[in-house]
C-alpha cells in the first residue's frame, strides 16, 4: 500500500475534520460540568413512570434555591443539576420533586462541588494537558536523539505533538456539538479520557517511528527516505489496527451496556482512539516525509 504516495488525500481528510472541529469549538465551546463550575447534581431513578419534565419544572419554578435543570436518562432516570446545595436545600428540593407524596424515586447519586474547587479542578486539568504535551515532546526527541539523518530527532517530537492535537481536537469538537444541541457536559472524566487518548496515540506513533529508525540503521543511505517510511508503515499497520480494535470492542461494550456516568467517557475514548490510530498511520509518518522533502527542495 502506497500510503506515503497518497499522503495528500489523508492530509485533506484530517484537515477537513480538524477545521470542522475548530469551527464548532470556537462557535459553541464546551459545556463545563459541575466539576469545573461548581454546583450539585442529583441522579434519580423512578420506580414507575418518570414524570414529565415540564411538570417537574413547574414544581420547582418558585424554589428559592435557584434554577434547576432536568435531563432524562434511560427509561426512568433523571439528572437534576442546580447550584451548590446545602443539606437543607437538598432535602427541600427532593420534597418538591416528590410532590409531598410517597416517594416514587430512589436517589442513586448526589455530588456537590463548591465554586472554588471547580476553578481549581479546571486550572489543574489545563495544566495537566500542557504538561503532558511538553513531556511527550521532550521524551520523543530524546528517544530518537541518535536518529539525525535525514530528519533531526526534534522533528519526530513536533510531528508527534501535531498528531496529538489532531487526536484531541476531534473529540473536543464532537462534545462542543453535543453540548450545544444535547446539553452534554464535560467534566474531569473527559480530561482523563483526553490524557488516555494522548498516551495511546503516542504509543502507536512511536511504534511506527521505531520501525523507521530500525530501517534507517539497516539501509545506511541505500534507500530513499520516503521508501523506508512507507515500508515501515506497512509493516506496522496491521498491528496498529488489531490493537485498536481490541480496545474499541471493550469500549463499545461499556458505551452500550455501561451506566450513564461512564457512557460519554467511553465515547470520548472511542473517538480519540479511532483518530489516534488513523493519525499514527496516515498522518505522523507521512508528515516526516513531507517535512524532509520541503527541506530538500529549499536547498
Amino acid at each position: 500500500m502506497d500510503i506515503i504516495g497518497h499522503r495528500k488525500i489523508f492530509y485533506a481528510i484530517s484537515g477537513v475534520l480538524m477545521l470542522t472541529s475548530i469551527a464548532v469549538f470556537a462557535l459553541w465551546g464546551l459545556r463545563p460540568g459541575i466539576d469545573f463550575t461548581g454546583g450539585s447534581i442529583i441522579e434519580l431513578e423512578f420506580s414507575d413512570v418518570r414524570p414529565d419534565v415540564e411538570k417537574l419544572k413547574s414544581a420547582t419554578g418558585e424554589w428559592s434555591g435557584g434554577t434547576v435543570l432536568f435531563t432524562p436518562t434511560g427509561e426512568r432516570g433523571l439528572l437534576v443539576r442546580t447550584k451548590h446545595l446545602s443539606d437543607e436545600e437538598h432535602s427541600e428540593l427532593l420534597g418538591l420533586l416528590d410532590g409531598g407524596e410517597e416517594r416514587l424515586f430512589v436517589e442513586s447519586r448526589f455530588d456537590s462541588v463548591g465554586p472554588s474547587v471547580g476553578r481549581e479542578l479546571r486550572n489543574n486539568s489545563l495544566m495537566s494537558l500542557v504538561l503532558v504535551i511538553s513531556l511527550i515532546v521532550i521524551y520523543v526527541a530524546w528517544a530518537f536523539r541518535k536518529v539525525s539523518n535525514p530528519v533531526p530527532s526534534w522533528k519526530y517530537g513536533i510531528v508527534t505533538v501535531v498528531t496529538l492535537v489532531h487526536d484531541v481536537l476531534l473529540p473536543a469538537g464532537l462534545f462542543a456539538f453535543l453540548g450545544h444541541f444535547y446539553m452534554i457536559e464535560v467534566d474531569t472524566l473527559f480530561v482523563t479520557a483526553l490524557l488516555t487518548i494522548m498516551g495511546f496515540s503516542v504509543h502507536d506513533t512511536i511504534v511506527v517511528f521505531d520501525r523507521i529508525r530500525e530501517h534507517l540503521k539497516a539501509a545506511r543511505g541505500g534507500d530513499a527516505f520516503d521508501v523506508i517510511v512507507n515500508k515501515s508503515v506497512n509493516e506496522t499497520i496491521v498491528r496498529s489496527i488489531n490493537t485498536s480494535l481490541t480496545v474499541l470492542l471493550a469500549l463499545l461494550a461499556i458505551f452500550l451496556l455501561g451506566g450513564e456516568s461512564v457512557r460519554f467517557f467511553s465515547l470520548t475514548l472511542i473517538i480519540g482512539i479511532v483518530a489516534g490510530t488513523y493519525s499514527s498511520i496516515f498522518i505522523a509518518s507521512p508528515m516526516l516525509v513531507t517535512w524532509h522533502k520541503f527541506g530538500v527542495d529549499r536547498r
